[in-house]
């Protein structure tokens, strides 16, 4: 029997209802329904203080629940522990101690290797690649517009809330070169921009949009190693936000990055300075800078992918052998709804602005 107590008694005290409107609402409905009932469902989204709520709403859909922890997943110990007092199993892959699943809610594809009966829900873009020749349906959170509410504005923050964290406040003037204009890299330069930094953009120029470009002072082709170099050689701070392994892997490029006095950090899943730049030399042994955070992505940011995905597991059960193998995006009926509550109920209406 679950003793969950603990778990909500963590969320009231962390949390305004207002900053998780979704997970709740999903919560009370499910509890109702139970669409998960007699299903198992490894929920492997990364383990801190907000996930509490997904666990919770997955449980009241009558999923027995296993909490996936991937090998190299970074994870909050002290939640782990809570989950495990509340009699709750864990699963970790480097234990080999995973059970059958008839549902995976994975992230970073660290469960990808495993078939569950019915399918999988991936969270991350950079999982997606793991799943590209996947045998069971997918349905992929990170391809809907909710996700860019954490990646854009959730994990924009949230890089600024870790540099405030280690001391570095005062962005004022001060040059921040940024790898990477997608959802991610774009949520940091927007903030840059709001916090008075001097941006300077590495990427691809043709992908870049034109809120983005208005934003930037400078942009640099991540082709022209020439560019970078001189771009890095006295920036205040670098900062990857690709969604690639080893991006700026490149021999030069990494002397240079090596030899900036630029803080440098690392907002990806994976290393993307690759092997040629110590790991002592970026922040938090480039690890995503955020992580070392209670909330590596606020909840109010955080809570509709968080939603989405969970939602993901209830599609996935409602349309059990009927949906084709691989891929899929996440049906615009449930992403609406989901954005219905978090604009009725929630406390972010004036910062979804920002990206509509």
């Amino acid at each position: 029997m679950l003793r969950l107590e603990k778990l909500y008694a963590v969320l009231a005290s962390a949390y305004r209802a207002e900053e998780y409107p979704a997970l709740r609402r999903l919560r009370e409905i499910w509890a109702d329904t139970r669409p998960l009932a007699g299903l198992r469902v490894i929920v492997a989204a990364p383990i801190f203080r907000n996930t509490l709520a997904q666990h919770l709403a997955i449980v009241a859909a009558g999923a027995e629940i296993v909490v996936g922890i991937g090998a190299g997943a970074q994870y909050d110990a002290d939640i782990v522990n809570l989950i495990e007092e509340a009699g709750i199993r864990l699963a970790r892959v480097d234990d080999g101690n995973v059970p059958d699943a008839d549902i995976i809610l994975d992230n970073a594809g660290y469960f990808a290797a495993f078939s569950p009966r019915i399918g999988f829900a991936e969270l991350t873009r950079t999982g997606a690649e793991k799943y590209r020749d996947c045998n069971k349906p997918v349905f992929l959170a990170d391809a809907g517009k909710i996700k860019k509410i954490e990646t854009f504005l959730g994990t924009g923050e949230s890089f600024f809330r870790a540099m405030a964290a280690l001391g570095h406040r005062d962005w004022r003037g001060k040059k921040l070169v940024v790898a990477g204009s997608g959802k991610v890299g774009s949520g940091i330069i927007f903030y840059a921009h709001k916090f008075g930094a001097e941006v300077v953009c590495i990427t691809d120029p043709a992908t870049l949009t034109e809120k983005t470009r208005q934003r930037v002072s400078q942009v640099v082709d991540y082709r022209d190693d020439a560019g970078i170099i001189f771009a890095v050689r006295d920036a205040f701070a670098v900062v990857t936000a690709t969604g690639k392994k080893d991006a700026l892997a490149r021999a030069e490029v990494s002397a240079a990055l090596t030899r900036s006095p630029a803080l440098l950090a690392n907002m990806g899943v994976e290393d993307e300075y690759g092997t040629g730049v110590p790991t002592e030399r970026v922040l938090e042994k480039k690890r995503s800078l955020n992580f070392f955070l209670d909330d590596p992505t606020h909840m109010k940011f955080i809570e509709g992918t968080l939603a989405l995905h969970a939602a993901g597991a209830v599609f996935l059960a409602e349309h059990a052998g009927s949906l084709p193998r691989g891929i899929f995006a996440p049906p615009p009926e449930i992403e609406d709804a989901i954005l219905r509550i978090t604009r009725e109920r929630g406390c972010i209406s004036e910062e979804l602005k920002s990206i509509e």
